[in-house]
């Protein structure tokens, strides 16, 4: 969709803040044993660090290695929305490991169990990204983009 590098700066931006705000809504709620209001504004500390590694992660590697991938198993004769959903899914299937990683060490205190809370965080994290990113997240942020900037 983004068509410039700018374009690219402000889709990653967007879409990596609902991403991480929605994510961390999620893993707060998950560490205080359900959803409040409170979890809304408490997301906010986390996302002063995990938005930025976020993007960065986003922009500098995960989004060529996720086209590379993609384009491993559809062409660009596909239908957009294959394609969409092909980079999509690649983007999730990195990103979800990364950033459960970087939550887990910053976040989760899991000392000498590392590993264990690491693959515990990715595999309860990797469910809710998916749905969200497939069915909200990312249709949401692509017709915002479109709406800021629309094909002449």
């Amino acid at each position: 969709m983004p068509k410039t590098k700018f374009q690219n700066v402000v889709f990653t931006l967007m879409m990596s803040f609902l991403m991480v705000y929605a994510m961390i809504c999620y893993n707060i709620s998950m560490n205080i044993g359900g959803m409040t209001n409170q979890v809304f504004l408490i997301a906010f500390h986390e996302m002063i660090i995990m938005w930025p590694a976020a993007f960065i992660l986003e922009f500098f590697l995960v989004d060529h290695l996720a086209h590379k991938l993609a384009f491993c198993m559809v062409t660009p004769q596909d239908r957009p929305i294959v394609i969409t959903l092909a980079i999509s899914i690649m983007i999730i299937a990195i990103m979800c490991p990364i950033m459960s990683f970087i939550a887990t060490l910053l976040f989760k205190n899991a000392g000498k169990e590392f590993v264990a809370v690491w693959l515990q965080t990715t595999f309860l994290n990797f469910p809710v990204a998916f749905f969200w990113q497939l069915m909200y997240c990312g249709p949401f942020i692509r017709f915002l983009f479109r709406k800021l900037f629309p094909e002449k």
